[in-house]
């Protein structure tokens, strides 16, 4: 039986090496394995403290005293406990000084990424911790943590909007957030870290917070689609709008530019968004069943594409995928013997064949009946219901500055690009500008009511708000909600009506200020996000109360 020993911190390192020397020695004599807690079958402790790395481990707690007189009887009482340790009481039971990794990603891989993993640094560091954060972002893994640097943490903390891979981090304490309470409850989050953080044993491994909540589980894996599906939409749609630049009909005259238009695309359009709904059902289907899923959620989200179907049939379709593979894997056993036909033969078979069938026949074509009417009516839409659609999109961009509802905005423009509409990316875009940008306003007009440190975030803020990444107005959000929010809400709701009034299209779903040439009416645009973020500048100076 593998047995694990973990000592009291005050005792004094030659004790604890004597006591530790004795009951190995006694244990491995009577054919056992000394282990660390992570792996250890049975762990035994020498006072009521419960440190995280024995947290729901089967164990005992013994007189070290004793112990140490009586070894053999020590390891017979340890190898027949059957008391659990059901929750941490401390977080660590060797080290003053805390050894924190963190781990941080949120959909886009951008702005909630490096600003949560900034404030649990900073934090980490205030508390005189050796922490070190790993951002999973679009451009990959940055700061990665080593193994020696895992080995070495009391305590891994996540804080993740999507699926992502942790299985390096199996064996070891664990607590797991969203990147939004990270940034802006950041001290409340580590105490219910060092509290709650339970021993992560893998993949299947489902935390309380989220077993309770399924709508938190449904975003997650709306947001992992969303994430792997971005780079392809921002690549094709910046394709095609530089393709527009030769002509809005330079593409069906292979002569023009040696072809070039044609290319461009081809590329963007042929290919790229082509695929981004069979990617995005794709990393949906991945994010429920794991690998599995991934191949069945292509296939079905491709079905999707060429019936038509639009993003309402690849969310359906990766929905399907991840949840019939799940149901397939967790109910077909398979002898030792031909285990290994299971992921590359039998899950993927039945699977794309279930999945197929049912969207061929029964999901495609209503879905694709109803994406046709939502297009005609977005494309003949005007007067009144463009404005009300184009505030309802502005103000849910402005709700919570990159957190679900404005990701809900966000993915629904994006779904529509697929469809060839390409106003309402154009209103949230305008909107979603609106509240960084109206910080900065804020503190240069109304000066004496913003302290040093918020008249510096209002700089940041502004080159955040050009970049189209909304999160820059978080710090003022922390510090004063309801006005924010509030004022944020109106300038984006205006922002988003007149786009969507005055018809102004963007066929790049991303890019803030660098895309604004290839909207279709760039300097106008350019002036409903003034207008906006002037609105909600002005009249968040006026309602702030003076520091």
């Amino acid at each position: 039986m593998k047995l694990s020993f973990i000592l009291p911190s005050d005792l004094g390192k030659s004790r604890a090496f004597l006591v530790e020397k004795v009951l190995s020695t006694t244990a491995q004599q009577q054919g056992h394995s000394v282990v660390s807690a992570a792996e250890a079958e049975r762990v035994v402790l020498f006072n009521d403290q419960v440190p995280a790395e024995a947290a729901g481990k089967q164990g005992c707690i013994l007189n070290l005293d004793e112990a140490f007189n009586q070894p053999e009887q020590a390891i017979a009482q340890a190898v027949n406990s059957s008391q659990v340790f059901a929750k941490a009481t401390t977080t660590t039971s060797t080290n003053v000084v805390k050894n924190i990794v963190a781990v941080t990603a949120c959909p886009t891989g951008v702005a909630h990424t490096f600003m949560s993993a900034e404030a649990v640094e900073k934090y980490g560091k205030s508390q005189g911790w050796n922490i070190k954060v790993e951002t999973r972002g679009q451009v990959g893994t940055g700061n990665a943590i080593t193994a020696e640097e895992i080995a070495a943490a009391d305590l891994v903390f996540v804080a993740a909007d999507i699926d992502v891979d942790l299985s390096q981090f199996k064996g070891k304490p664990m607590y797991r957030t969203s990147t939004g309470a990270a940034l802006k409850k950041t001290a409340e989050e580590f105490d219910k870290a060092f509290k709650e953080a339970t021993i992560y044993e893998g993949k299947a491994e489902v935390s309380n917070r989220f077993q309770k909540k399924e709508r938190k589980g449904a975003y997650k894996h709306l947001m992992t689609g969303v994430s792997h599906m971005l780079p392809v939409v921002v690549a094709g749609g910046l394709l095609i709008a530089i393709s527009f630049m030769f002509g809005i009909e330079a593409f069906k005259d292979p002569n023009i530019a040696y072809g070039l238009p044609k290319a461009l695309m081809d590329i963007g359009g042929g290919a790229a968004f082509h695929l981004m709904i069979a990617v995005f059902a794709g990393y949906v289907a991945f994010s429920i069943a794991d690998r599995p899923g991934l191949a069945v959620g292509l296939v079905g989200g491709m079905l999707a594409t060429t019936a038509g179907a639009g993003i309402l049939g690849g969310i359906i379709a990766g929905f399907l995928a991840g949840y019939i593979v799940k149901f397939l894997n967790d109910n077909i056993n398979l002898p030792a013997s031909m285990s290994a036909l299971k992921p590359i033969l039998i899950l993927p078979l039945l699977g794309t064949a279930i999945v197929g069938l049912i969207m061929v026949y029964l999901i495609n074509p209503p879905v694709a009946g109803i994406m046709e009417s939502l297009k005609a009516w977005l494309t003949t839409m005007s007067g009144t219901n463009a404005i009300l659609l184009g505030a309802i999109l502005g103000g849910m961009m402005c709700v919570d500055m990159g957190g679900p509802v404005n990701k809900a905005a966000y993915t629904f423009s994006v779904g529509m690009i697929t469809s060839q509409v390409y106003t309402p990316i154009a209103a949230v875009m305008a909107a979603g500008m609106v509240p960084p940008i109206a910080m900065t306003i804020a503190t240069l007009i109304a000066p004496k009511k913003f302290d040093n440190s918020e008249k510096e975030a209002g700089k940041a803020s502004f080159v955040l708000g050009l970049c189209f990444i909304s999160e820059g107005a978080l710090p003022f959000v922390a510090a004063d909600p309801f006005r924010v929010i509030g004022t944020s809400i109106v300038g984006g709701a205006v922002a988003g009506a007149l786009s969507m009034m005055l018809s102004i299209e963007l066929q790049a779903p991303h890019g803030g200020l660098f895309v604004i040439p290839f909207v279709s009416a760039p300097l106008l645009y350019i002036g409903i996000i003034a207008l906006g973020s002037a609105i909600t500048g002005v009249s968040y100076a006026l309602l702030k109360k003076a520091e």
